[in-house]
């Protein structure tokens, strides 16, 4: 499966990054623990790691974060 969007955007209520998988109108949320100020690097990582975790090919060029 592919996913077509892809988005990191810290959750201020959690404290947590919120990574947001959108698959047609499917939308998927999951929070991460990574230190609010990690480097891009890591939070592409991130986004890597759990699209894939979450049964879906690698992250599309389509990723977006929002800090």
């Amino acid at each position: 499966m592919h996913a077509d969007r892809v988005e990191l955007s810290w959750d201020s209520a959690k404290s947590k990054w919120l990574v947001r998988i959108q698959a047609g109108d499917e939308v998927i949320r999951r929070h991460s623990a990574l230190p609010k100020d990690a480097d891009e690097q890591a939070l592409r990582s991130l986004a890597q790691k759990t699209v894939q975790d979450e049964g879906y090919e690698p992250v599309p060029a389509e990723l977006t974060i929002r800090r």
